[in-house]
This record gives C-alpha cells, structure tokens and sequence, in this order.
C-alpha cells in the first residue's frame, strides 16, 4: 500500500499547489462569461476527449443542475452551436485535433470559445476567447521531458499521463460550480431538484 499512499499524496499536494498558479482574473472572467450565457438563455457546449471529456461531463452536468442549458458535444441529443453560444474546451496539451477542430467551428458561428489547457500559447489556446490556465502534466509532456528527468536522477511520476492535469482540472471546474451557485443564490436542495430520478442500473 506504499505506492497507493505516495501516488495519493503526490496528487493532493499538487491539487493544494496548483491553486498558487491559477490567474484568478481568468476564472473570474471565466465565471463572469458562463454566468452571461445562462442568464441569457443561450446554450454551453462542452468537448473533451478521454478523461478530459469525463471531466467536461461532469462539468455539463452540474451547469445543468445550476439550470443552464449545457450539453456535451458528440451526444446525439446536443443541437447545433449558434451564435452568442458558448464552447467549454477542455484539452491539457491545447493539441487535441478534435477539441481544436471544435473550437474553429464554434467561431465560424460567432459562439464564444472558454479553453480550460496547460498551454495558454496551444493552438487551442489562441483561438479561445477566454482561457483559464490549469497546471498539470499532460501526454504532451511526458515525450518531452522523458530524458530529462532520466539525466537529473528523477523518479517517474505515480500520476501518468495526463492524470495531474485532469485531476486539478476536475477540481477547478467544481469550485467554479461552487462559486456559480452562491452567485445565483442557489443551495444543494436547488440543484437536487434537477438531478435525475431515474438511475441505471
């Protein structure tokens, strides 16, 4: 059980210093532009693919339990993007084809495009309108730092891939909900209420 206690503490502890390196003027505007789009009826589409897209899921669902109208892009209930919409884009490495494939058509329609990425300067990145820095180490990185870490002596990290990334992106976009739901006056019982009612089993 060594592994599970060193690998738990190595998240945790870049989860607690990862909130260091946030730019809260980005995820105040963040927060500012999804509050905009709810309040306005228009519709959030979120896309992300492997376990970003299980993060962006999680995300959709709980604008929807704040009562906004968000979807999660490729469902086949999700409508067409329009203008004045907004594209939640979630990729670590902001290189992910689909996500940036995405992002380029909700522009050509005059939607909004919010890029949750490790890398601000990704091609994802300079084509949001808003970007909200989420440090961690993605796929991106592990090719690019392999032999550096083998000449400095460094252990491999218990969190592969892009596990630190979309850890600390999950718990951003929770406490982005969180701060949503004190905005709109919102309580636990209000978002019960739209939680289903029917579950699989």
């Amino acid at each position: 059980m060594s592994i599970f206690k060193q690998a738990y503490l190595e998240l945790a502890h870049f989860i607690l210093n990862a909130l260091e390196k946030l730019d809260m003027a980005q995820i105040e505007l963040f927060i500012k532009t999804i509050l905009d789009i709810h309040l306005s009826s228009k519709k959030i589409i979120v896309v992300g693919v492997g376990r970003s897209g299980l993060v962006g899921r999680a995300f959709a669902m709980r604008l929807r339990h704040l009562g906004a109208r968000s979807f999660v892009l490729g469902e086949t209930i999700t409508p067409s993007v329009e203008e004045g919409d907004l594209l939640v884009a979630i990729s670590g490495s902001g290189t992910t084809q689909i996500v940036i494939d995405a992002a380029e058509a909700a522009k050509k329609m005059n939607a909004k495009v919010s890029a949750i990425t490790s890398y601000p300067d990704s091609p994802l990145g300079r084509l949001a309108d808003v970007v909200v820095y989420v440090p961690g180490r993605t796929k991106l990185a592990n090719s690019h730092n392999y032999f550096a870490r083998q000449i400095l002596g460094l252990h491999e990290p218990l969190s592969p891939l892009g596990t630190l990334f979309e850890d600390t992106a999950m718990v951003v976009l929770d406490a982005v909900v969180a701060e949503l739901m004190k905005r709109l006056g919102l309580e636990e019982n209000d978002l019960a209420k739209r939680h289903a009612n029917i579950e699989m089993p």
